[in-house]
């Protein structure tokens, strides 16, 4: 990223690990947890942005994903898998290079067998793009295509 600003990944965040699945699309993404909050961010790279040099609605949209799913899942206490029935974005302004984004739960609500979260992501600009997202709560642990890590990512 030669004559870009790189902004520091803020403290608290750790990496997220290879073999996530599509996450890994937006790698290197990092994830906080503090109490009952969670929060999941990137610093834009090359590999994040579109055409015109900025962060493709794509990268955002998964972002949003991840964070509004793993918003959920704190807030029921599991580790699984909820998969998305809905999710809306609305791009407010735009990510540039080596800019961290990070995504923000400010509403979480779980029910019997659906969740719903929203959140914004922020630059250090301000907000780049508002979330909701709808998922589904199985009463099963699911199709898991890995058995076994040791890092915390697979359900109880």
């Amino acid at each position: 990223m030669d004559n870009v600003d790189v902004e520091a990944v803020p403290a608290g965040f750790e990496l997220l690990p290879a073999g996530l699945g599509f996450t890994d699309a937006i790698a290197p993404c990092y994830r906080k947890v503090e109490g009952s909050k969670v929060a999941m961010g990137l610093r834009v790279e090359q590999s994040h942005c579109n055409m015109m040099g900025i962060c493709h609605g794509g990268v955002l949209m998964t972002l949003a994903d991840i964070a509004a799913a793993s918003g959920v899942n704190l807030a029921r206490g599991k580790k699984s898998g909820s998969p998305t029935l809905n999710l809306s974005l609305d791009f407010i302004s735009a990510g540039r290079l080596g800019q961290w984004l990070e995504a923000e739960i400010t509403n979480t609500t779980v029910k019997r067998r659906f969740g719903f979260s929203s959140g914004v992501i922020s630059n250090s600009e301000g907000v780049v793009a508002r979330f909701n997202g709808t998922f589904y709560l199985p009463d099963h642990k699911g199709i898991w295509k890995v058995k076994e890590r040791t890092d915390g990512f697979l359900p109880d």
